[in-house]
């Protein structure tokens, strides 16, 4: 059994940064690729970012430069350090774990608005 736990979500205005963190744990061996996905209403689920276990990245077009990935192997997380937030980034943000079973997080929101 794997947990995946995030936090760092929250509201900020325009302009502003969050950092985003997710923990997996549990029956691990080793982790593939981690990475951050966002959902809003009425859409699909996309992809924001991602790391792979040996620290190539890919991101989304929207949040290039703006946004950037990073993992911890030996703890079993990744964090997604979000500046220049933009309304359009408000969304639903979930960690996506692949071992290379799949595995998501529970979600936080993430809302920029002034």
């Amino acid at each position: 059994q794997v947990q995946i736990v995030e936090s760092g979500g929250g509201l900020v205005q325009p302009g502003g940064s969050l950092r985003l963190s997710c923990a997996a744990s549990g029956s691990i061996f080793t982790i593939t690729y981690m990475g951050w996905y966002r959902q809003t209403p009425g859409n699909q689920r996309e992809l924001v970012a991602g790391i792979s276990s040996l620290g190539r990245t890919n991101y989304a077009d929207s949040v290039k430069g703006r946004f950037t990935i990073s993992r911890d192997n030996a703890k079993n997380t990744v964090h997604l350090q979000m500046n220049s937030l933009k309304p359009e980034d408000t969304a639903v943000y979930y960690c996506n774990v692949r071992l290379p079973s799949e595995y998501w997080g529970q979600g936080t929101q993430v809302t920029v608005s002034s």
